[in-house]
C-alpha cells in the first residue's frame, strides 16, 4: 500500500470518528429540546433533581429510561419499556440503577413496584 492510500484511509477513519462524535452530540442537542418541549406543554418542569446537565451526564441508555420515566410520571417497569421498545427486565435494571443513584424513587403496591421521580418542592 501506497503512503498516499495509508494517509488516505487514515484521514478517512478519523472523519468518520469525527462524524460519530457530531451524530451524538446532535442527540443530546435533540434531548436538550425535547426536554424543554415538555417543560413547556407541561405546566410542570422536568424535576431539578434531573435537570439538563444531570440528564446529559447519564448514559445514554440510562438517559433515555429517565426522559421516558418524566414523561410518564409514575410508572412500572413494564410500562417503561413498552415506551422505550426495551425489554422489561432491561428497563428494571436501569430504573433501579437510577433508584440507587439517587434520581428516581420507587414504591411497591402489592406485587408490582412503581418508579417516579420525586418533585422538588
Amino acid at each position: 500500500m501506497t503512503a498516499f492510500k495509508k494517509s488516505q484511509k487514515s484521514a478517512t477513519q478519523i472523519l468518520e470518528r469525527i462524524r460519530e462524535s457530531v451524530d451524538k452530540l446532535n442527540e443530546k442537542i435533540d434531548i436538550v429540546i425535547e426536554i424543554q418541549r415538555h417543560g413547556q406543554r407541561n405546566s410542570e418542569a422536568i424535576p431539578d433533581v434531573l435537570d439538563v446537565m444531570t440528564l446529559l451526564s447519564l448514559p445514554d441508555h440510562l438517559r433515555k429510561t429517565a426522559v421516558t420515566l418524566c414523561k410518564i410520571g409514575q410508572a412500572t417497569a413494564d410500562e417503561v419499556s413498552g415506551q422505550t421498545k426495551r425489554a422489561r427486565a432491561v428497563e428494571s435494571g436501569y430504573l433501579n440503577q437510577l433508584v440507587l443513584m439517587g434520581y428516581v424513587k420507587k414504591e411497591r403496591r402489592g406485587r408490582k413496584a412503581y418508579f417516579y421521580v420525586e418533585k422538588e418542592e
